[in-house]
């Protein structure tokens, strides 16, 4: 493909990717696709010869899109909100046409310099404590997902608690790691690659709003030091998978203060919420945090992947993961100015996420960021009234932020049957979790262009569904 062939192909993309945008309401949300459909279609082999890009744009309409779930559409409320937009993927392609590989400052200092800076910015803009700016101890760096950002706070954790030591002799089974049961599966698969393990993890239990009990923790804590165990690393939620709970940060950073623990806080959707300062309470006690994270690739218009991680002291992290072979040595390197992420995280390549980051603060300015999550949780709220009213449905726990967790009264074989029936209909996309042991729907409104006609209509389509299922059941 030569220069001028890329440009017309490249303007045939963008046209495509800016017509199914235009279109996306078409399509059923979730993907009716069987399992091996597309997989038929294809090819066995290879092709020996090339294929002109006219063919395999084609393709993309005719093969790929009905095994795609539309989670741009303004109706998926499934699972938590991938919102995307125009100046994020255009981005993202500057990013994938540089093809930088940003593991030192040397191999493109504005790669490194840029992603600096941006962190710094949502500092502010988000109220986070100082000591998560560059300027100090600490800093930011983007990571792909926030199992990531939590598996790395976990190794500087474990490096602080052992001295260094975990890095050579490896884990001695002592070591204990604390988190809700409500948190996120990740924080275990992240137990299990640090070598702390399941059986090191304690899920504590929750509250009747699903919050980490305080005195719980500090219990089990007391429970594993009686038994020669090593406690040394708390993970609090602000915005739990399940429901967004926002576990009591005070009272969890007192606790780790007083038995010098890690305190790692992880704010993987809500987080975009403090950009408006009537949403900034959930924080309440992250200044005692030692590593932070949140996804704007969820919640804040830019696309997959892009994690903001934290830390107080960044010496601990780089601690826990630098290692410096020959090969990779420079003189920028020995500046105590310069940054080489490769240090702050697992693998040693790194993409240029910050571009499509920076070019979605500089294309809708934090006033615009705003007024999105507003109207998310407005529409939440709207709902969440709705199943409040209803005879037939109710809230399983007050609603937090643009996430509504509800369900039938009929009970749990119904509410799964509903499930499957409203998702299947291609009119809208919800998931589901389950609380106290109970099967709940969960509906989150946050994709870019969601509306009050599609909440609405979601609604509608909840009701009628249930209704027939009623009348199928008598």
């Amino acid at each position: 493909m030569n220069n001028d062939e890329f440009r017309r192909c490249g303007h045939a993309v963008i046209d495509w990717l800016a017509d199914y945008y235009e279109r996306i309401e078409e399509y059923p949300v979730q993907s009716l696709a069987g399992p091996g459909d597309l997989r038929r279609r294809l090819p066995a082999r290879a092709p020996e010869e090339g294929e002109p890009f006219d063919a395999i744009l084609a393709d993309m309409e005719r093969l790929i899109l009905p095994g795609i779930t539309h989670w741009q559409s303004p109706s998926f409320f499934a699972y938590f909100p991938a919102n995307n937009s125009p100046p994020s993927v255009l981005g993202e392609l500057f990013a994938a046409g540089l093809g930088v590989q940003g593991m030192l400052w040397a191999t493109s200092p504005a790669c490194t310099e840029l992603e600096t800076r941006i962190l710094d910015w949502l500092v502010e803009a988000l109220a986070l404590p100082e000591q998560f700016r560059s300027a100090g101890s600490g800093g930011g760096v983007i990571q792909d997902s926030a199992s990531s950002a939590t598996l790395c706070a976990l190794l500087a954790a474990r490096e602080r608690a052992t001295g260094g030591a975990g890095n050579h002799r490896g884990g001695d089974g002592t070591l204990v790691a604390y988190t809700s049961d409500q948190a996120h599966s990740s924080i275990e698969k992240d137990c299990r690659i640090a070598g702390i393990g399941s059986d090191n993890l304690r899920k504590i239990p929750v509250d009747t709003q699903f919050r980490l009990r305080p005195e719980e923790l500090e219990r089990s804590i007391r429970t594993d030091r009686e038994a020669g165990r090593v406690p040394f690393f708390v993970c609090g939620c602000v915005g739990t998978t399940s429901t967004l709970a926002v576990d009591p940060l005070p009272d969890i950073a007192r606790i780790c203060r007083e038995q010098a623990l890690w305190l790692h806080v992880d704010a993987a959707m809500a987080g975009t919420a403090a950009l408006c300062p009537e949403f900034r309470g959930m924080h309440a006690g992250i200044e005692s945090a030692d590593s932070y994270t949140f996804n704007p690739h969820k919640w804040l218009l830019t696309n997959f992947d892009c994690n903001a991680f934290y830390v107080a002291d960044r010496q601990a992290l780089i601690n826990a993961l630098g290692i410096l072979p020959e090969y990779l040595k420079t003189r920028a390197g020995d500046d105590d100015g310069v940054i080489d992420y490769r240090d702050w995280q697992v693998p040693l390549g790194r993409r240029f996420r910050a571009l499509k980051l920076w070019f979605v603060l500089r294309s809708y300015g934090l006033e615009a960021l705003r007024a999105m999550v507003r109207r998310h949780v407005d529409l939440a709220r709207e709902f969440a009234q709705w199943v409040q009213d209803s005879d037939d449905f109710e809230l399983a726990v007050p609603p937090h932020l643009n996430l509504v967790c509800f369900r039938h009264r009929a009970g749990d074989a119904f509410n799964e049957q509903l499930l499957h029936e409203v998702n299947r209909s291609g009119d809208i996309y919800i998931s589901h979790t389950r609380l106290d042991g109970a099967y709940t729907l969960r509906l989150c409104a946050g994709q870019a262009h969601t509306e009050y006609r599609h909440v609405e209509n979601a609604w509608r389509v909840l009701r009628e569904a249930a209704e027939r299922l009623v009348n199928n059941n008598q």
